[in-house]
C-alpha cells in the first residue's frame, strides 16, 4: 500500500528543487495543461492549496474560485517564499493523508508536477512519482478492467486527470466510444493537444 505522506514529501522535495533553478523566462512560461496559469502560478497553487487545507480555508474547494484566490494572493511572491510555504505545511499534509484512500492533495501535486515537466520540456516524471496515483485512480474510472495493455500507463495517468485531448486519447485505438473516453477524464474532456514527453 502506498504511503501517501511519503509520496507527498517526495513531490515537495522534487518540485521545490526544480523551482529553485528556474529562470524568469521559465517562470513566465504558460503551462499547456492549465493554460490560464504560468509556471509561477502553478507553484503558487502548490503552496496555496496545502496552506488552505491546513488552515481550513476550503470554501469553494476544489473549484476555480478557490484556486484563483490562493494563486492570486501569491502571484507576486518570489519563488523562495513559495518554496518555504510548501515545505512548512508538508508534515501536516502528510499526516492528514496517512489513511485517506483518495488523497486528492497528493494526486494534485503529482499531476501538477507532471504539468511542469511537460511545460518545461524536462522529460518524463519518474515513474515512482506517478504510478501510485494511477494505481489509486484507475479502479475508480476503469473498474476491474485494469489498465489497458494498449495504452502507455503514463499516458493513461495524464488522461485520467484531463491532461490529454480527445484526439490524443482516440489515437490509442481502444474499443471505446468518444463518450466513454470523455467519461474517463476526471475534469472533463479537452480539445487542446498536450505535449507528450519523449
Amino acid at each position: 500500500m502506498t504511503d501517501w505522506g511519503d509520496l507527498y514529501r517526495e513531490h515537495v522535495d522534487a518540485v521545490t528543487a526544480l523551482a529553485a533553478d528556474l529562470t524568469e523566462e521559465q517562470l513566465a512560461t504558460t503551462v499547456p495543461a492549465t493554460p490560464a496559469w504560468t509556471v509561477h502560478d502553478v507553484l503558487a497553487h502548490l503552496a496555496g492549496g496545502p496552506a488552505d487545507a491546513v488552515t481550513g480555508r476550503m470554501e469553494g474547494a476544489p473549484g476555480p474560485e478557490w484556486t484563483a484566490r490562493h494563486v492570486g494572493e501569491r502571484r507576486d511572491l518570489p519563488v523562495p517564499v513559495l518554496v518555504e510555504e510548501m515545505r512548512s505545511h508538508q508534515d501536516a499534509i502528510a499526516e492528514q493523508v496517512a489513511d485517506n484512500p483518495r488523497p486528492a492533495i497528493v494526486w494534485d501535486i503529482a499531476v501538477h508536477h507532471a504539468d511542469l515537466h511537460e511545460a518545461l520540456d524536462l522529460g518524463l516524471l519518474p515513474e515512482p512519482m506517478w504510478a501510485p496515483v494511477l494505481a489509486g485512480v484507475a479502479p475508480m474510472k476503469l473498474g476491474t478492467a485494469g489498465v489497458p495493455e494498449e495504452v502507455d500507463p503514463y499516458e493513461l495517468f495524464r488522461a485520467l486527470f484531463s491532461r490529454r485531448s480527445r484526439a490524443q486519447m482516440q489515437a490509442w485505438g481502444l474499443p471505446l466510444s468518444a463518450e466513454q473516453l470523455d467519461e474517463l477524464c476526471i475534469f472533463g474532456p479537452r480539445e487542446d493537444d498536450q505535449p507528450i514527453p519523449a
